[in-house]
């Protein structure tokens, strides 16, 4: 029998603020922006105004709080690598450093509001500048995925129609095969220590760019991003996101799911092309005023991850069920997690086996959620509720969902 999923969002008044919650030992379950499941559906709004940019309506305002010590003194972002190189963004100078990308995109690459950027870069800083520069100048960010072809970027450009592509060095010689087909590309920036002919150099460019940039008034209906699916069936789709349906509605995921108070660390290992990265590595965590932590692999390393988790203070940990897997296989007694307190999951279902391992050996449950390219989190189970081997939770505070039997299964 086929099984359909129906979800309907509510929009409705906010109600701001988080309640902290008392900690033991970084292990216990009680939530700290809610004080259960029932209240948190009763208690939600979610309020839309007429214009809102992320960009200058949180993050800039992140600034303001941290400039007046009102937030406590984590980083915006906190990046590492195995090379032992490390960054530490306030919010501040994540402003500062995204106004300047914000001038290279509008000056050197001559982009208007609306016009289409694709983003094809693994986790380096550079790439979460990407993102709130393209929100001060109203430009259309796209991901990719750096395993993406020749002929998968080929489809992306000719397809989004895109004027400008920012990537590495190791994809810039396939961008340029195919760039001659691409009548829409007319910028081609490079995040390189090199110089490569027909590309602006974007570390130089930063050196030399003003900070001083106003940040464009969007409305929040106007198109913000665009995830090309994974294309499960046929060619991989469009679906676009507006300024408000994640800068506003991952207030969800981050309030609520993840549970994030401005003195949280959040490490999401999602890859940077997929809308789960905008998720948990960009707006869910700075929605909360939380720490974005982000660890450059170049491909998934469990040993290096539980390293990781033991050597940085790191509070919210989320990842996909096979990244879980692969963990619990390793000996995980020669690690201690005292910061972390919350784990999530999400991508596929999560086997029983998996969340018992991993209960057994850290103390802590894995709550699992659901949510699509085109959505939000749907539903999940969250802080404080019985989590049921196989089942994805409750619906989240802002969906109606109901199962049932799609019409065109009902005979069969």
């Amino acid at each position: 029998m086929g099984i359909l999923l129906y979800a309907k969002c509510f929009q409705r008044l906010a109600i701001p603020g988080s309640v902290r919650a008392l900690h033991k030992n970084y292990r216990t379950a009680t939530p700290q922006n809610f004080s259960s499941y029932e209240s948190m559906k009763q208690d939600f709004k979610l309020e839309i105004p007429e214009y809102f940019n992320f960009a200058k309506d949180v993050l800039d305002q992140w600034t303001t709080m941290e400039k007046a010590g009102k937030k406590p003194s984590n980083p915006a972002l906190w990046w590492i690598n195995g090379s032992g190189e490390e960054v530490r963004w306030s919010f501040e100078e994540l402003g500062s450093l995204s106004r300047k990308f914000a001038n290279i995109l509008t000056d050197a690459c001559a982009l208007q509001r609306g016009d289409r950027v694709i983003v094809i870069l693994p986790r380096i800083p550079e790439w979460w500048l990407a993102n709130v520069a393209c929100l001060r100048t109203g430009t259309v960010l796209i991901p990719g995925t750096t395993q993406l072809t020749k002929k998968d970027i080929l489809y992306r450009l000719q397809s989004s129609k895109a004027k400008c592509i920012i990537t590495n060095d190791v994809l810039a010689p396939a961008v340029d095969a195919i760039a001659p087909k691409c009548e829409n590309l007319h910028s081609k920036l490079i995040v390189s220590q090199n110089s490569r002919d027909g590309w602006g150099n974007l570390k130089e460019m930063m050196k030399h760019a003003s900070d001083n940039h106003t940040c464009v008034k969007t409305k929040h209906n106007e198109i913000m991003a665009i995830f090309f699916t994974s294309g499960t069936t046929g060619s991989p789709k469009m679906t676009g996101h507006t300024h408000s349906s994640f800068g506003l509605g991952l207030s969800i995921n981050g309030r609520f799911w993840l549970d994030l108070i401005p003195s949280d660390v959040m490490w999401n290992t999602s890859d940077t092309g997929w809308a789960k990265s905008a998720w948990s590595s960009v707006f869910s965590p700075w929605i909360q005023g939380a720490c974005v932590f982000a660890h450059y692999l170049p491909h998934f390393e469990p040993t290096s991850i539980l390293q990781t988790l033991s050597k940085f203070p790191i509070t919210v940990f989320c990842s996909v069920p096979t990244a879980y897997r692969m963990l619990v296989q390793n000996d995980m007694t020669r690690y201690k997690f005292k910061s972390l307190k919350h784990c999530v999951s999400a991508g596929e279902p999560i086997n029983s086996d998996v969340t018992e391992q991993w209960k057994n050996k850290t103390g802590l449950d894995i709550y699992e959620g659901y949510g699509q390219t085109e959505t939000v989190l749907i539903c999940g189970n969250f802080k404080g509720m019985k989590i049921k081997p196989g089942s994805m939770g409750k619906p989240s505070p802002a969906f109606d969902v109901k199962v049932g039997t799609h019409p065109s299964q009902e005979n069969v």
